[in-house]
């Protein structure tokens, strides 16, 4: 069995909404068997706080997260990269397994509108955990 634990890079441009609600639900899920990174290519001053209210729905604190800049290094230091809407800002690396999610922007959107959001980002990253794990994600 590999002791190697995956890395997983979220992307997004501002890396204050959906690579943060990834970021939250991977960490939240995965527990310690995945290590979880986010950044954003133009990263804004704080986390979407309609983002953080719809994590707070499913018991899940993004409140303290910031939003980090995009480098090379953290992707080269990954294992998965998913990106969110930032085009051609992320940077490629051969060998690296790219993932691009396709999400509406939560941005300046009210709460009924960021649950779908959240709701198809918590799909997507329970599909990610078991294709890294072989195994299902752990459920609260």
């Amino acid at each position: 069995m590999s002791t190697h634990k995956p890395t997983v890079l979220f992307v997004c441009v501002h890396n204050a909404g959906r690579s943060q609600m990834a970021a939250g639900f991977l960490q939240h899920l995965a527990g310690d068997r995945i290590e979880v990174r986010s950044a954003g290519s133009v990263p804004g001053d704080r986390v979407n706080p309609v983002a953080v209210a719809a994590m707070a729905e499913e018991g899940i604190d993004i409140a303290g997260a910031q939003p980090k800049i995009l480098t090379d290094e953290a992707v080269e230091a990954s294992d998965v990269v998913v990106t969110m809407g930032c085009g051609d800002a992320c940077p490629f690396y051969p060998g690296k397994r790219y993932e691009d999610w396709v999400l509406d922007d939560p941005a300046g959107q009210g709460i009924e509108a960021v649950r779908p959001i959240r709701d198809e980002i918590r799909a997507r990253v329970e599909t990610l955990i078991s294709s890294l794990t072989d195994q299902e994600p752990l459920h609260d």
